[in-house]
């Protein structure tokens, strides 16, 4: 499917560190790693992060050349698929012994290939591996990456190399949409959660939506526990609707059961892709609100917020101003998330709470061009040069958009870790004006490094 993640296979012979590089990626020790060769004999895979690159990655057995019936060459057999229905593989050597007769023939091999290659010289910290770096040149796999599984050396580089190859498949997968049918993104479910304090009118919210009492309600708090998810069609769109258990403050969560109800709430921000935060007019902004907006907002989730029983409200239009003022400088990471007015009980408002959901959700889902995105960059860095810190001017080389859902974007340069987070401020609200993403979350990494679309 389009939609997979990229596939990432790391080949090698015994022991020279691939599994210590899987668990690197992955974040977590899932692969046994011991001095003695063949420990990793069945393919292993996990989801891997690189910098924001997200991909899945095969740890492979060692390439031994033994005879295709024995257990090393079953072994062989496993890596050599892997190796074939990759996106891309890591070719790992140990560059503190230089190159072997197999590494020799592994690359050979690996030439046949159209999978990608990635050539990487491992266990290069200190002198001891600086032979064999060049002696991997006669491998004809390009460039070597001189890396250290054990202490996370290298990563910069590695990720300059499998950006063309792990960014390809949202790239297709963005055209398979752009190409074959514009509205295929629009035309799937919309994944969207309520939430808010007890008693807001999540419930009856839902109820009215649907024109159905599918949902228990009354006056009681704590009516709904569980995350209950919905099929349906608004305007020949179709939804999936969430309504969730309200959210208290964490100090008066102390029922066992209440506590579960808020995991569950959890779970239902992660799963959607617009959560409409629901406010009692009657009672204004809280600053259990606002926690709960900081919430959706770590989850990168895009939100919008709704101010129920507004047909009860008297004087509606300085309680509005008020909470606009009140959300702008509470919650001014994202300053002008959609501010909606409606009535659970009379269903006043609800096609325009839904009609933004839908906006916002394109928004979020949004891909920016690489070009388009660094004609941006560097008009606004013309406008506004970043800093000199201590005389030494900061230099940002150019920016790539990694994923969408949320936008997420790698900016490189030098001396980034002096960049004022003033400055990452500036650029992050210029992505949103500048390129259309609105008020939605952006995340935006700075990293050192060279600009690998550059020519060599």
């Amino acid at each position: 499917m389009a939609s997979a993640l990229p596939v990432v296979a790391i080949i090698g012979r015994p022991n020279v560190g691939k599994s210590t590089l899987f668990n690197r990626l992955v974040g977590k020790r899932l692969a046994l790693v011991d001095d003695r060769p063949g420990v990793t004999r069945d393919r292993r895979e996990g989801e891997a992060n690189l910098l924001g690159l997200e991909f899945r990655i095969v740890d492979t057995a060692g390439f031994e050349d033994e005879d295709a019936q024995t257990l090393p060459g079953r072994m062989r057999a496993q890596t050599e698929a892997a190796a074939e229905q990759a996106d891309v593989a890591l070719f790992v050597i140990d560059s503190r012994v230089g190159i072997t007769p197999l590494d020799q023939e592994i690359a050979n091999w690996l030439r046949s290939l159209s999978t990608p290659i990635v050539l990487l010289a491992n266990k290069a910290e200190g002198r001891a591996g600086q032979p064999g770096i060049l002696d991997a040149y006669s491998l004809g796999l390009g460039d070597p990456i001189p890396f250290s599984a054990e202490h996370g050396e290298g990563m910069d580089d590695l990720f300059h190399q499998l950006l063309p190859h792990v960014e390809r498949d949202e790239e297709e997968f963005e055209e398979e949409f752009d190409e074959e049918d514009e509205d295929a993104r629009e035309r799937a479910p919309l994944k969207l959660a309520i939430v808010g304090r007890p008693n807001a009118g999540k419930s009856t919210l839902v109820n009215q939506m649907l024109n159905e009492d599918r949902m228990i309600t009354g006056p009681e708090a704590g009516i709904t526990r569980d995350s209950i998810s919905i099929d349906w069609m608004w305007n020949d769109r179709p939804v999936r609707l969430i309504d969730t258990a309200g959210l208290r403050r964490r100090a008066k969560v102390d029922d066992k059961l209440e506590k579960l109800s808020a995991a569950d709430t959890q779970r239902a921000i992660d799963f959607a892709e617009v959560v409409v935060l629901l406010l009692d007019a009657t009672r204004g902004l809280e600053a259990q609100d606002l926690r709960i907006a900081d919430q959706i907002f770590a989850e990168g989730r895009a939100m919008i917020i709704a101010l129920n029983k507004w047909d009860t409200v008297e004087n509606g239009s300085a309680l509005f101003q008020g909470v606009r003022a009140a959300l702008d400088e509470g919650f001014a990471q994202v300053k002008g998330v959609p501010l909606l007015t409606v009535s659970a009980f009379s269903g006043k408002g609800i096609d325009q709470l839904l009609q933004a959901a839908f906006e916002v959700r394109s928004a979020w889902s949004k891909r920016v061009s690489t070009g388009q995105l660094n004609r941006w960059f560097e008009g606004a860095i013309a406008k506004n040069p970043p800093p000199a810190p201590g005389g030494k001017r900061i230099k940002l080389r150019y920016v790539t958009q990694i994923k969408s859902r949320p936008p997420s974007f790698v900016v490189f340069g030098n001396r980034v870790d002096d960049l004022p987070e003033s400055y990452r401020r500036y650029l992050v609200n210029g992505i949103r004006k500048e390129l259309g993403f609105g008020a939605v979350p952006v995340r935006l990494t700075l990293r050192g490094g060279r600009n690998p679309y550059d020519k060599k």
